[in-house]
C-alpha cells in the first residue's frame, strides 16, 4: 500500500512570491532562509549568555601577565611594541647562526655543482686515444688504417637513446639552476656578513666614490684602526 501511495502524482505546493504592493520590502523570506536567520541569532545569543556569564562568576584577583604587557587602545587590547625585545649581544648571536646556516647550504650547493659537472663532464671531452704505428710500404699502412678504423668505438652524443637525451638535458638544467643558486647564496652571504661586521664596535665610515681604487656597485666601509691592549 505505501508503494501505491507513493506512485500517486501529488501537486507541488510552491511557496508564493512577494505580492506586488509589497515589492518595496524587497524578496519574500521563504522557510529556509527563516532557518538560517533563526540559527544565526540563536547563536550569537548563546555566545553572548556565556560571556554574561563569564562576566558575572569571573574571579576579581586573577592575573594574567598580559594585563601589564597590553594597553587598551579605543577599547582594543594591543600588545606592547616588542622592537627591543632582545638585546645587542643576542642579535648578534641570531646574526651569526643565520650566517652559518647560509654557509652551511652554500656549501652543500657547491658540491652538488662539482658533483654533477664531473658527471656531465665525460659526455662533452671525449678522451682523445692517439697511436703511432709504423708501417714497411703503403700496403701495410692501409691495413692498419682499417684495422684501427674498426677498433674506433667512439660514439657521439646524437647516438645515445632519447631517454638518455632527456635525461642529460633535465642534469644540465638542473646544473644552471644550482649554479644560480650558488651564486645567489653568496651575495645574501656577503650582505649578511657586512651587516654582521657594521654592527660591531667601532668607529667606522663610508667611502666616498673617488676614495675607492676599485670602482664597485656596492658600499665600502673603513674601519678606524684602535690600538688592542
Amino acid at each position: 500500500m505505501s508503494s501505491l501511495k507513493n506512485a500517486i502524482n501529488r501537486r507541488a505546493h510552491k511557496e508564493r512570491a512577494q505580492p506586488h504592493a509589497r515589492r518595496k520590502f524587497g524578496l519574500l523570506e521563504k522557510h529556509n532562509d527563516y532557518v538560517v536567520r533563526a540559527k544565526a541569532y540563536h547563536k550569537k545569543e548563546e555566545t553572548l549568555q556565556k560571556l554574561r556569564e563569564k562576566a558575572a562568576f569571573r574571579n576579581p584577583d586573577e592575573f594574567y601577565f598580559k594585563m601589564i604587557k597590553t594597553r587598551t587602545v579605543d577599547g582594543v587590547h594591543k600588545p606592547e611594541s616588542q622592537a627591543n625585545k632582545y638585546t645587542q649581544e643576542e642579535l648578534m648571536l641570531m646574526k651569526t647562526q643565520d650566517i652559518g646556516y647560509i654557509l652551511q647550504k652554500l656549501q652543500s650547493e657547491k658540491k652538488k655543482v662539482e658533483k654533477l659537472t664531473a658527471m656531465l663532464h665525460s659526455l662533452d671531452n671525449h678522451p682523445s686515444n692517439r697511436h703511432i704505428y709504423y708501417a714497411e710500404d703503403r700496403e701495410e699502412a692501409k691495413e692498419i688504417q682499417s684495422q684501427s678504423s674498426q677498433r674506433s668505438t667512439g660514439h657521439s652524443f646524437e647516438d645515445l637513446p632519447d631517454n638518455i637525451k632527456r635525461k642529460t638535458a633535465a642534469s644540465y638544467r638542473e646544473l644552471e639552476a644550482r649554479k644560480s643558486r650558488v651564486s645567489e647564496l653568496e651575495k645574501l652571504y656577503m650582505e649578511m656578513a657586512l651587516k654582521k661586521e657594521l654592527q660591531k664596535n667601532g668607529r667606522k665610515r663610508k667611502l666616498r666614490e673617488d676614495e675607492i681604487n676599485s670602482p664597485t656597485s656596492k658600499p665600502v666601509y673603513k674601519w678606524r684602526a684602535e690600538r688592542k691592549r
